[in-house]
């Protein structure tokens, strides 16, 4: 690693610390209700955690609706959300609140609590290693974090399933998928990953890990890119799903 490279590293890492030195100075709230959470609960209150829209698809892994979205498009073996995203819904807001309000502890905590779920059925049984979606370099200087790497380290709290977060990178970023089709996504993430060191990828199962699926363009891209370190097999798994 570069000097430079170290020096950005030291920052971000300085950022992130900041972030969450100053969500501890003040009073903890749901990233659902917005209400005060009580001693012993984590991000989302019990109210809203029994509100959740769960999809359940870690009892079912192989064959559910997002599993099915990705047949045919990368050699996927399991994939899992922990709920139904949908626009401007309470639920939604934990994904606001971890990607545009500066709270990265949302991603690790709903990792922990995914995971902890995902695991009383198997789901992880038999990955390897943890590949959080990478986000563009300017993407990462104006949020201070990948939400998808702070999901993925709440997962490897868990599991202990090492994070390899250096083995592909994002060239670019080309604008919000927020409002496109599932065409102009394709279009939008085509090309924009690029493998640099797959060496610890080949001949393992992969575990891709982003925040919200909604017509896995972005995954798929990202698993193609992988593809290049030879013989690997994915599972994916996110926060939010967003069903057709």
């Amino acid at each position: 690693m570069t000097t430079k490279n170290k020096a950005r590293a030291l920052i971000e890492r300085l950022g992130r610390l900041v972030m969450r030195l100053a969500n501890l100075a003040v009073p903890r709230k749901c990233a659902m209700c917005g209400c005060r959470l009580a001693i012993g609960e984590h991000t989302i209150c019990s109210a809203c955690d029994m509100d959740l829209p769960r999809t359940r698809y870690q009892e079912n892994p192989y064959s559910n609706d997002m599993a099915k979205l990705l047949w045919g498009r990368m050699p996927v073996e399991r994939a899992a959300a922990l709920f139904f995203y949908k626009p401007h819904s309470a639920s939604s807001r934990i994904i606001h609140n971890l990607k545009y309000s500066g709270h990265p502890e949302t991603g690790e905590l709903m990792g922990r609590m995914a995971a902890a779920e995902f695991a009383a059925h198997g789901f992880f049984d038999g990955v390897d290693a943890i590949v959080p979606v990478p986000l563009a370099r300017k993407r990462m200087r104006e949020r201070g974090y990948n939400q998808a790497f702070e999901i993925a380290r709440g997962i490897s709290a868990v599991t202990r399933m090492p994070i390899i977060d250096k083995a592909v990178i994002r060239e670019s970023f080309k604008g919000s998928q927020t409002k496109m089709n599932r065409w102009q996504r394709n279009e939008n993430v085509e090309g924009v990953f690029s493998l640099v060191d797959g060496s610890a990828l080949t001949g393992k199962h992969i575990l891709i890990i982003d925040d919200v699926v909604t017509t896995g363009a972005t995954v798929v891209s990202c698993a193609r890119e992988l593809m290049k370190a030879g013989d690997v097999r994915f599972s994916v798994m996110s926060l939010g799903f967003t069903k057709g």
